[in-house]
């Protein structure tokens, strides 16, 4: 799809998978970098803000290369829920959500130092819970590890026990907006 050498910024196997399925050739080289959490930054600021220093991080030492970075986060009203520490605030994360829509934003970096052509975007998708009880929220906890996942849980994982709709790209709630992605990857210069 790209001539470029592509790295991407992240250990999260889930968007090298999504990446796979896009047909670009890749490697993966974590940008190792302290996420950013302000309380007064939105959701959206934040997953951009961290998006373009995970890029930044790799591209630094990689500047002929193609440098894909991408943050998740979920977020209701002003609540923000990142990737849990513990399995009790996974819970914690999922009675939350239980019965309520959230909407899930993940913004991606595409930047080449060399070039000096940078493009960072976002996607954010609504995603509508199933009412849930302590039972069925740890059952759900007993089958997806929710440790690396934003909001403690996993739409590709079990997600149809949990989740009663989304309206937006589903892809996006996975850790990467696709259809975004193809159509930025598509325009992104050659040369």
């Amino acid at each position: 799809m790209i001539g470029l050498n592509v790295i991407l910024a992240s250990a999260s196997p889930r968007r090298a998978e999504l990446l796979r399925e896009l047909g670009v050739q890749f490697q993966v080289i974590p940008g190792n970098v302290a996420e950013v959490h302000h309380e007064g930054l939105t959701a959206r600021e934040i997953v951009q803000i961290n998006a373009y220093r995970k890029a930044r991080a790799v591209a630094k030492d990689h500047p002929d290369s193609l440098v894909l970075g991408a943050d998740t986060l979920v977020y209701m009203e002003t609540a923000l829920f990142g990737k849990p520490s513990s399995l009790e605030e996974a819970y914690v994360m999922l009675d939350k959500l239980q019965g309520a829509t959230h909407r899930v934003v993940t913004a991606v970096c595409l930047s080449h130092l060399r070039a000096r052509r940078q493009k960072v975007f976002f996607d954010t998708t609504s995603v509508k819970f199933r009412p849930l009880g302590a039972v069925e929220i740890r059952r759900y906890l007993t089958q997806v590890n929710p440790l690396d996942k934003a909001g403690g849980y996993a739409i590709q994982e079990q997600g149809e026990d949990i989740i009663e709709s989304i309206d937006g790209s589903y892809t996006n709630v996975v850790g990467l907006p696709l259809e975004r992605l193809k159509s930025e990857l598509e325009a992104w210069p050659s040369a």
